[in-house]
């Protein structure tokens, strides 16, 4: 049943009072703060005017200011008895049947502000980010191009979730333009390296959990236990330059070819949301070791969507559409196989899914895979594409197809803007 709000929801809406999701917002007023603020409909709820009105009043929220504060940390650290308590007061709010919110004028002006009225921001101060490969179909394919069809997966892939410690300074919001990147490049014959802008700029389809409460240095996750310590979702993308990444990529793995930009969805949509809509996650065959064997294996289902807008042109053209299903290795045996060694996780620390790729062509979620490494232009359009241009924009949209709404992450978006002479 669709929970109704005295906030009128459209439908197609990302944002009904099913979902509420956090974020860090600035009124667009002179003198304006960041503060968090949740999304409803086409409104933002100012979380710091409901928390001034002592409207918090559970046991766990009455006491804290962690809704005056410029970045949702302290708050995705109070864990998920906290995360509750805080979703069931701004349900029962927002409610058609609430008269509190819903009947005091003055209190409305100050706490709900109209999307089109205010900023929005990094939802949390990053401290590290790991970035995974956790698609069975995209690592099929990555090594596929690069290594041939007879063992495109190192056997090690099939007993941990690969990953890599990625650059947390240079991650986004959605909105913000990327600068195509500057680097080395294969040498072609006996010169030496290329060194230059990029001539392969890629986008790739993920998304990232947000890390809750952490564990405290040589401690461990259960990953039985691991949903308590994340947050929610958020959209990402991975920008990746993959001339750069080819050529440095041995021994270490990436560096410069990723470091350069990556875009996140402003809104983190919390798992409570995401729950009606978990699923059953791929058999993993051969079954991983016990650290990583779950009770109960879930994914969610998350329809994912690419569209490109190429330089000059007004329409953007969808060029894949996937979903958060097709991951391998869940995030909960993600955020476990982390930890496993005694590493120790904050709260607000990020963990990229690694690129979200379905086993048909029309699912995968890069254009190294759409156009298997520049062999197969892609039509856009009247136009073509290889890798991404100049003044390209890339936006990925997310959501869960309820009954008769949806749980959504609104978009997450970036375009490419020259490297600087």
């Amino acid at each position: 049943m669709v929970l109704k709000s005295f906030i009128e929801v459209e439908p197609e809406s990302h944002f009904p009072l099913d979902n509420l999701p956090y974020g860090i917002f600035k009124p667009d007023e002179p003198g304006s703060v960041p503060r968090p603020g949740v999304a409803i409909g086409n409104y933002v709820l100012d979380l710091s005017a409901i928390a001034s009105a002592c409207l918090f009043d559970g046991p766990l929220l009455k006491k804290t200011d962690c809704f005056n504060q410029p970045n949702l940390n302290s708050f995705v650290g109070l864990g998920r008895p906290a995360w509750k308590e805080a979703r069931a007061t701004l349900q029962k709010l927002l409610s058609a049947t609430e008269p509190i919110l819903r009947d005091n004028a003055d209190l409305r002006q100050i706490a709900l502000l109209p999307m089109d009225n205010v900023q929005m921001l990094l939802p949390v101060a990053i401290g590290d980010y790991t970035d995974f490969f956790s698609s069975m179909h995209h690592a099929k394919n990555c090594g596929t191009i690069f290594r041939g069809p007879e063992n495109p997966i190192n056997l090690n892939w099939f007993h941990l979730p690969i990953a890599y410690h990625a650059r947390a300074s240079s991650i986004v919001v959605s909105g913000t333009d990327i600068i195509r990147p500057r680097g080395q490049g294969h040498p072609t014959g006996n010169s030496a390296p290329y060194f230059g802008p990029s001539r392969k700029v890629d986008f790739e389809l993920e998304m990232a959990a947000v890390v809750g409460p952490g564990n405290e240095l040589g401690t461990t996750v259960d990953v039985n236990e691991a949903s308590n310590h994340i947050f929610g979702l958020v959209l990402m993308n991975d920008w990746s330059a993959r001339d750069i990444q080819a050529w440095e990529y041995v021994p270490l793995g990436p560096f410069l070819g990723k470091s350069f930009g990556t875009t996140i969805s402003p809104w983190i949509v919390t798992l409570d949301a995401l729950e009606p809509f978990s699923c059953e996650a791929p058999k993993q065959n051969p079954s991983p070791l016990t650290y990583l064997v779950e009770k109960t294996s879930r994914n969610y289902d998350i329809s994912l969507e690419v569209l490109i807008k190429p330089s000059g042109q007004a329409d953007s053209c969808v060029v894949t559409r996937s979903n958060f299903n097709h991951l391998y290795w869940t995030i909960t045996q993600q955020l476990a196989h982390h930890t496993i060694n005694g590493c120790n996780l904050r709260p607000g620390d990020l963990f990229g899914t690694g690129t979200i790729s379905g086993p048909e062509p029309e699912s995968y979620g890069c254009l190294l895979e759409l156009t298997w490494n520049g062999q197969k232009p892609l039509s856009l359009g009247g136009t073509t594409r290889t890798f991404l241009e100049d003044g390209d924009e890339v936006t990925f949209f997310g959501y869960c197809q309820g009954n008769g709404y949806k749980v959504g992450f609104g978009r997450c978006s970036g375009k490419i803007v020259p490297s600087p002479q």
